[in-house]
């Protein structure tokens, strides 16, 4: 069965940069991170110490309380040091690379029970989401629905499923519907040619955020107070259909590195976890200015260092873009040059057409001021909520006026446009996090 669904609201922002060609390979050896801070909703204990050598699938750290769901090594090799931050909390298990990306696991998937034990012994349970608090599932919930999201429509963003991965995509899917009683719906653009017999397939036509789940789960049934929905990319729906069909456990990647700072971005052949310096080595920055390395989108992704970074989940793209903090433009803010970008038209830009690439960098260009009420988050937030009032509600701590407004239906990347065309240049993805870590708690 497929269905057309039609986004109105939204925003392609069109940044300078995007990967071509095919993928490079990286055959340099260099050091892989997990990093537990990418995995929500669980506290993580460390089951290695430095200097353990470990196959690609071991356990690196698994869930304090049942010891059931964990993060395992993407690659084999030796673990060289445990990163510990304030309070020695785990920042980033480190492994050095000596194997392979993939591992053999004597798994049985034949029911739902073994197809649980089977994605937390090899890692991809954490690679899900459930909502409400997009948080990493319950080890022992049953979700109503469960979504696979075949496609990325943010800025810049390189292909979710793969070429190599693309013929274990049903078998991922009749997976994964062995898990709910409901359905399992996929996402996907009319171009990709993807059709399925395992899920409900929602054909997804518009702007960004077309690609976010959130608006796909709001677009069909959305998330009501006592219900549970799984959702997932469509790389990690592959995994699990290899595991199942082959009993292999896949943890290679396809990063698209992107941006406007460096020349020839491209697609690079890795495994997840992959660090920063390593993933950068073949790529050569335009100037000498200070760049933002960011492990994601523009709108979404975690900015990190290019000396101690970590290619960080969802394991698809990493963009760069300059700090602007040696920029120097006549007027300023001021100026009427036809390379500044505006939603508003505040700059003749759009005389030239929005569509074409501009070169964005990592400055606010604005101040911090209270909310206004002007009804510009609504002009790229294809929702059924009013925004400002659930931010306000988050704001306050009001749980109730919270469930009364939605909030059991959104998750941080579904602020991340209104953040983008904010006036008043507020945090609104953190402002969310802190709401629905909140009324987790308070729920829990």
């Amino acid at each position: 069965m497929e269905r057309v669904i039609k986004i109105k609201k939204g925003l392609d922002i069109p940044l300078d940069g995007a990967a071509n060609g095919a993928p490079l390979e990286d055959k340099s050896t260099a050091l892989y991170g997990i990093v537990p801070d990418d995995y929500p909703g669980y506290v993580w204990k460390s089951r290695v110490k430095a200097g353990d050598k470990v196959k690609a699938g071991d356990r690196l750290l698994s869930d304090k309380d049942s010891d059931t769901v964990a993060l395992v090594s993407p690659v084999g090799g030796e673990v060289t040091e445990i990163r510990r931050g304030e309070r020695r909390k785990i920042e980033a298990v480190v492994v050095r690379r000596e194997g392979g990306f993939t591992s053999t696991l004597a798994v049985s998937m034949n029911d739902e029970q073994s197809i649980r034990a089977a994605l937390k012994q090899s890692g991809l349970w954490a690679m899900m989401r459930q909502r409400p608090f997009d948080v990493v599932p319950d080890a022992e919930a049953r979700p109503r629905d469960i979504y696979v999201t075949a496609f990325d429509s943010a800025p810049l963003a390189g292909k979710v499923v793969t070429d190599g991965m693309k013929k274990y995509l049903e078998k991922g899917l009749e997976t994964l519907a062995r898990l709910t009683s409901g359905k399992v719906y996929l996402a996907v653009r009319a171009e990709q040619g993807i059709n399925s017999k395992a899920a409900e397939v929602l054909v997804m036509e518009g702007p960004h955020p077309a690609g976010n789940v959130g608006v796909q789960i709001a677009a069909t049934v959305p998330v009501n107070k006592g219900e549970i929905v799984w959702t997932l990319d469509g790389a990690t729906a592959c995994r699990i259909g290899r595991l199942a069909a082959e009993g292999v456990a896949d943890y290679t990647a396809e990063v698209a590195v992107t941006g406007p700072a460096i020349k020839n971005p491209k697609i690079v052949a890795c495994g997840i976890g992959a660090s920063m310096e390593s993933l950068m080595h073949p790529f050569e920055p335009i100037n000498g200015n200070n760049l933002r390395y960011i492990s994601g989108n523009v709108l979404t992704g975690v900015r990190v260092d290019l000396k101690s970074g970590f290619l960080r989940w969802p394991y698809r793209q990493v963009t760069v873009i300059e700090e602007g903090d040696h920029a120097d433009e006549f007027m300023g803010w001021a100026s009427i040059s036809p390379k500044k970008y505006s939603v508003k038209r505040s700059f003749p830009a759009f005389l030239r057409g929005l569509s074409k690439p501009f070169p964005f960098d990592a400055r606010i260009k604005g101040g911090h001021r209270a909310m206004i009420l002007s009804g510009e988050y609504d002009k790229v937030f294809p929702f059924d909520i009013y925004p400002e009032y659930l931010l306000k509600a988050i704001m306050a701590g009001d749980i109730d006026k919270m469930e009364q407004l939605g909030i059991y239906e959104v998750a941080p990347e579904d602020f991340a446009l209104p953040e983008f065309v904010d006036t008043s240049k507020i945090e609104l993805q953190k402002i969310v996090r802190e709401g629905l870590d909140n009324l987790r708690k308070e729920l829990s």
